[in-house]
């Protein structure tokens, strides 16, 4: 294994062209896709959907059959390409029209390359390439969020945006929500190797992680706020603070963050403001029906559960949705709005495919968290990912949404293939000793 990796190590221009015949080759522009991908996810769909075509192409010689027929029967890949396999069968009971069903199978074809990132990357000694990509790419985001923040006719949106395009402060290329996912992602999995660095006496190391991660929660808190990424923020330090810090110091760690966040509150008015339109767009919509982020979730909340009563067991079928909300509409103001997505990822289930969506939905959700149990960085990157996927698709449908969709993906396909390359490689010791 050594060997294979110093000679694998290395990146040239020969090794990459001569993949057609050699198959260290071949692995080697499988994970340059991958890192392309990564580099590419905050700030393009088009450029995501192109290079994962091509990274299917790619990785599709470096398979052996056997080895990966024998990988697609675990539970961490069979789940998700269940969920697809779901969609396509709940397009058979589904009154929506045809191209209504077709269009809500498109979010779940994207699981089909998880089972193909966690064979690969159960072979590749390259999977940290994918997590370096990722934040290298992020970092630059907030950068560019930055300098948007202060003129924000500069954004790149306003030159790759296909139909209007309305400047806002802090928004580089897509929204705040996207955004303040990735920021959250990155700075939350920052902690752990700051605070490995921190323990084996590597300070400016562990500085310059922790720096990079407060820069992002600072974008979050001053320059672009989002109130789900911040709603996620105190869960994943809680939760990072009881897996890997000491009991007495996990509670400090709490303490100090919530003596943090009081600051912050009283010196950032946009924090305020956001946290104040709570209130403000719940009683505009109790009193006045109009349609708000906070009021309008909370009908399309209510009437989905309804539709979930009327067909508990299958749902109503792939592409469902919209048709119920136009058939359920009346009046104006909220209680007009139609809608194809209920922003809950749970209801968002099922609503088309009933219970056993829900069912299969919590089993792949606890698989995978399952998955990345134990101590180090992918072990954590993974666990961090579903987990916040899990908590913020309380009130987005983020694993069918296109960027945390693809987020999870590639975090739990490069992820939890570093997690499995590692305990074979345990097993393996333990036997030899």
């Amino acid at each position: 294994m050594k060997t294979r990796t110093r000679k694998t190590s290395g990146v040239s221009l020969s090794v990459i062209m001569s993949a057609w015949h050699d198959p260290v080759a071949r692995m080697l522009n499988v994970d340059l896709l991958t890192v392309l991908l990564a580099l590419l996810l905050p700030w393009s769909t088009t450029g995501v959907v192109i290079v994962a075509i091509l990274f299917t192409i790619a990785v599709i010689p470096t398979l052996e059959p056997r080895a990966f027929l024998q990988s697609l029967r675990r539970p961490v890949c069979i789940l998700p390409v269940s969920m697809l396999v779901l969609a396509l069968a709940g397009t058979l009971w589904s009154d929506a029209p045809w191209g209504d069903r077709l269009n809500a199978v498109g979010p779940t074809t994207k699981f089909l390359i998880l089972p193909l990132l966690l064979y690969h990357y159960e072979r590749s000694l390259r999977g940290s390439w994918i997590f370096i990509a990722f934040l290298t790419s992020c970092m630059l985001l907030m950068a560019v969020s930055l300098v948007v923040a202060l003129a924000p006719d500069l954004a790149p949106k306003a030159y790759l945006s296909r139909g209007p395009y309305y400047p806002e402060s802090g928004i580089a290329v897509k929204n705040h929500i996207d955004q303040g996912q990735e920021f959250v992602l990155c700075a939350v999995a920052l902690a752990y190797p700051a605070i490995t660095l921190l323990r084996h006496n590597r300070i400016w190391q562990a500085v310059l992680a922790a720096t990079i991660a407060s820069g992002f929660l600072l974008n979050m808190v001053f320059v672009v706020i989002s109130r789900t990424a911040l709603a996620t923020i105190p869960f994943m330090i809680a939760l990072f603070a009881l897996l890997h810090l000491r009991l007495r110091l996990a509670i400090a760690a709490i303490f100090v963050a919530a003596l943090l966040a009081g600051v912050v509150w009283n010196v950032s008015p946009r924090l305020r403001d956001a946290a104040s339109q709570f209130v403000d767009e719940y009683q505009d919509t109790q009193i006045h029906d109009a349609p708000t982020r906070v009021g309008s979730r909370l009908e399309f909340w209510r009437k989905s559960l309804r539709f979930f009563i009327d067909a508990p067991v299958i749902g109503h079928g792939t592409g469902s949705t919209r048709g119920l909300f136009e058939q359920a509409a009346f009046g104006i103001g909220v209680h007009a709005e139609i809608v194809s997505n209920p922003h809950n990822q749970t209801l968002n289930v099922a609503v088309q495919w009933g219970s056993i969506g829900v069912i299969l939905l919590y089993a792949m959700w606890l698989i995978h968290l399952s998955l990345f149990r134990g101590e180090g960085l992918a072990q954590w990157i993974g666990l961090a990912v579903v987990a916040q996927n899990i908590f913020t698709s309380m009130f987005n449908s983020h694993l069918f949404d296109f960027q945390e969709g693809w987020i999870y993906v590639l975090g739990v396909g490069v992820a939890g293939g570093m997690t499995l390359n590692s305990s074979q490689a345990f097993a393996s010791t333990s036997r030899q000793d």
